[in-house]
């Protein structure tokens, strides 16, 4: 058997090169917080507007860059921008609820604290199944969910429609994430199409 694996969703990631200063972990651990579903988050949501985290910032915008050119290949001038970006806390019994990123073209979530050992990001595959079949050994075909293991200075990109979740924190560690969203600017679809979009 051939089998050829078509139009998979790019879950790219990324790896901060340096550790934390204090002036990032002291700014982020220590954010003035409100309820989430099934954690708490910031109450700020343009965090990477903030000039102590301008380094952050260069980071997240070209790794977005470089995601978006080797995922996309764009033919017109058009580039994506961070538009919002918030924290999110979960500890230990906490989790993050299932969703998506509606009015937002592809999202990142970077790990501020977490361990490798025990923290998940979990995808899911979402949609209408005509037939449901019980299935003996799972694989990246018959899967309705995967998750991918997470740590502390590691970014994750991926289509903001992609469903995902945080299940049950386990240890008795908090784990911090900060996450954005991405909206184009630029020349978008063809004018000669009928597909043009000046943003």
């Amino acid at each position: 058997m051939i089998t050829h694996n078509l139009f998979p969703t790019p879950v790219s990631f990324f790896e901060l090169d340096r550790e934390f200063s204090e002036e990032e972990t002291n700014f982020l651990l220590n954010l003035e917080q409100k309820p989430n579903d099934g954690n708490t988050t910031s109450k700020e949501r343009h965090l990477l507007d903030d000039p102590k985290l301008a380094s952050l910032r260069e980071f997240m915008d070209a790794s977005v860059a470089s995601y978006f050119k080797e995922i996309y290949s764009p033919k017109n001038e058009v580039s994506l921008r961070i538009t919002q970006s918030w924290v999110n806390y979960t500890k230990p019994g906490q989790w993050h609820h299932k969703h998506a990123h509606p009015n937002s073209f592809i999202s990142g979530v970077f790990y501020i604290k977490a361990n490798k050992e025990t923290d998940r990001l979990h995808f899911f595959k979402d949609g209408y199944q005509q037939i449901k079949l019980p299935v003996d050994q799972f694989n990246l075909y018959n899967s309705e969910s995967w998750w991918l293991p997470v740590g502390a200075g590691e970014l994750i990109l991926f289509p903001s429609s992609f469903t995902h979740m945080v299940e049950a924190v386990k240890g008795e560690d908090l784990r911090v994430s900060m996450s954005f969203n991405t909206f184009p600017v630029g020349y978008v679809g063809d004018d000669d199409t009928l597909t043009g979009l000046h943003l």
